[in-house]
């Protein structure tokens, strides 16, 4: 372990530490649930969205920039602004719940609620995003294969299952890829949500304290470099494994997809 002023060789000493910390393995655990509950509706929510953008629109500039607005908004005002309507006390969504009758909620220290409230940060930050991006492939597709498509009777919803999402999944693995690097790095959200405090700790009870804001500790607020070295190390490898686990079902259905391709050719 070394800190701020001293430096001293442990050699794997740091990794043990880590690996043997329970609070290490919460905050892996915290940041795969906040990046599956946030990546998963924030893609279909994306796909949807440039689904309905590849028509022609009235307006069809300004409802992209519309979108595109959360994602050119800072991660502080977004994060600042969702603390107000996510207030146990006083907050826009427990007033509105209030009105339909429900108790109101402790967002921020919940073991759920915490991760759906940055969840939800997350997902109105990174849809427009991403849908402009699903557009821009979207784009690209021929539009012969639509042609052919409706004359054979396909309806809109067939035409999105059998022509659009077929043409878009090297797009989706790349949103997927992109979406996983962006929960594993997520910082600002979590910090802001427990009010910006610079000794945060993910929650009271480290409900949803990431893997970044348990770096942050132990390198910032406790000073102790190696072990901080070490977490980061450990969000490479974790970020490799789960790029290579992309890459494996990317192969798998491209290869599924060529061979029903073929087959379909040959009858």
């Amino acid at each position: 372990m070394t800190g701020l002023d001293s430096m001293e060789w442990v050699g794997w000493e740091n990794f043990d530490k880590i690996l043997h910390d329970p609070e290490f393995w919460t905050s892996v655990s915290n940041t795969f649930l906040i990046g599956v509950i946030s990546t998963v509706p924030q893609l279909l929510v994306a796909l949807g969205l440039a689904h309905l953008l590849n028509y022609r629109l009235r307006a069809s500039t300004f409802w992209r920039t519309i979108i595109l607005t959360p994602y050119a908004t800072s991660v502080a005002s977004a994060a600042l602004v969702f603390a107000l309507v996510f207030r146990a006390d006083g907050g826009l969504l427990n007033w509105t719940l209030g009105l339909v009758g429900f108790d109101p909620v402790n967002w921020a220290n919940g073991h759920w609620t915490s991760k759906l409230a940055i969840s939800i940060i997350v997902i109105w930050r990174w849809t427009g995003y991403n849908a402009l991006i699903y557009l821009a492939a979207m784009q690209a597709v021929p539009n012969d294969l639509y042609e052919a498509a409706s004359l054979d009777g396909a309806s809109r919803w067939q035409q999105f299952r059998k022509v659009t999402i077929p043409s878009l999944r090297p797009t989706i693995l790349f949103t997927i890829v992109i979406s996983t690097i962006g929960s594993m790095q997520l910082f600002g959200e979590p910090l802001l949500l427990e009010g910006g405090a610079m000794g945060a700790t993910g929650g009271n009870e480290n409900q949803y304290e990431t893997l970044s804001i348990y770096l942050y500790n132990y390198g910032w607020n406790l000073g102790h470099l190696g072990p901080a070295a070490a977490v980061a190390w450990a969000m490479l490898a974790l970020l490799l494994l789960i790029a290579a686990v992309n890459w494996l079902i990317g192969r798998y259905v491209v290869r599924t997809s060529d061979s029903a391709v073929r087959t379909g050719a040959t009858r």
